[in-house]
């Protein structure tokens, strides 16, 4: 079959099987044929390809990361969203000014949580829509370089459109269960087909729970929080860029491609679920996102009544999970980006390719 097959337990019907086809599965699938352009990938999506969180992702990176491992993935990231949009500047990534405003007094948690070298303190004080945005007493600026931001639907969706010539996409199609041993797993579907293959990767999403993984997600530690950001409904200017508030954990980010703002922050509901929790905004989500938003632009208020809903998992230590899960190391489990699943899915993918593909395992392929 390929060169990734265990060939002494027969034979399979791919080498990689993905379940999920959201920006983190695309781009795994992506990074598995860059390092064996002649293997068989099968990537399977309960709905339509970005229909889940990616859909629903503001798309912002900026060169942050609470801990060292996710300063690094964060790096890491960066560049390869920028060697993709060099080598074809359609896609939908934007570059985009950041300002990070922060209490001057903890200036030096706010260096250490940046990338080295990427932040630069300035009296500027950052406009926002309508010149609304104003400076909290005792606080400051610094103008941080490397930010941008994506239409992450668009993204995957153009990932999936390159890799279909050379993947089997099944949309529309749920995972039932996932039966691992020794050389190969597999999956049955609910088209009422099985799929084998020889490694298989699980990027669910906040679908933590689904039966077909939740034994081997159980243990992991992981929860799943809603996210919630408002529509401000005002045109951002062509030059506007994002205002990232550091000590509220929010963001208010001119959607340029969708002609609006957008501000985010942090929504307190735990365990909430993809398929249970209410994708639309609460009087109670309202109101606890203008009280943030009332802290740095509150004539801004009026103008925020709509906005998204949906659900993500997080990791205990806030540093995305890509490891095997079974006894067999044949599924690999990759998600738990803690809001940060666009931010962070290069490296995710990079660390699940390597799982997936070791590099001590030779291609049969011409």
């Amino acid at each position: 079959m390929g060169g990734l097959t265990a060939h002494d337990h027969g034979p399979v019907d791919v080498d990689v099987a993905i379940v999920g086809a959201g920006i983190i599965g695309c781009l795994t699938a992506y990074e598995v044929l860059q390092r064996f352009p002649g293997a068989s990938v099968a990537v399977i999506e309960r709905d339509a390809i970005a229909s889940g969180a990616s859909r629903r992702s503001a798309g912002l990176h900026f060169p942050r990361g609470s801990s060292a491992p996710v300063r690094r993935m964060a790096e890491f990231s960066e560049l390869y969203y920028r060697t993709l949009k060099e080598n074809d500047p359609s896609l939908p990534v934007f570059e985009l000014a950041t300002t990070v405003v922060a209490d001057t007094a903890h200036a030096g948690r706010l260096a250490e949580h940046y990338l080295p070298g990427r932040l630069r303190r300035t009296d500027l004080v950052p406009g926002g829509p309508a010149d609304a945005v104003r400076l909290p007493a005792g606080s400051g600026a610094w103008q941080a370089e490397g930010g941008h931001y994506a239409d992450v639907e668009g993204v995957t969706r153009y990932l999936a459109a390159r890799l279909r010539p050379s993947v089997r996409f099944l949309e529309g199609t749920r995972v039932l269960a996932v039966d691992s041993r020794p050389g190969r797993v597999r999956l049955a579907l609910s088209s009422g087909s099985t799929l084998t293959a020889a490694k298989a990767l699980i990027a669910p999403g906040p679908w933590l729970d689904d039966p077909a993984w939740q034994p081997w997600t159980a243990g992991l530690g992981l929860r799943v929080k809603k996210v919630v950001a408002l529509h401000v409904e005002q045109r951002p200017r062509p030059d506007d860029g994002v205002i990232v508030f550091e000590d509220a954990d929010a963001f208010l980010l001119p959607v340029h491609h969708r002609g609006h703002w957008l501000f985010s922050y942090t929504c307190p509901q735990w365990d909430a679920g993809p398929d249970t929790s209410a994708h639309y905004l609460t009087p109670v989500e309202l109101a606890e996102a203008r009280a943030v938003l009332d802290g740095f632009a509150p004539e801004l208020a009026p103008h925020c009544t709509t906005g998204r809903v949906f659900c993500d998992a997080y990791s205990p230590d806030r540093v995305p999970v890509v490891r095997p899960v079974d006894d067999a190391m044949n599924v690999i489990f990759a998600g738990a980006a803690n809001g940060s699943g666009y931010r962070l899915a290069p490296a995710i993918a990079a660390d699940a390719t390597h799982l997936l593909c070791p590099p001590t395992v030779p291609r049969s392929h011409p």
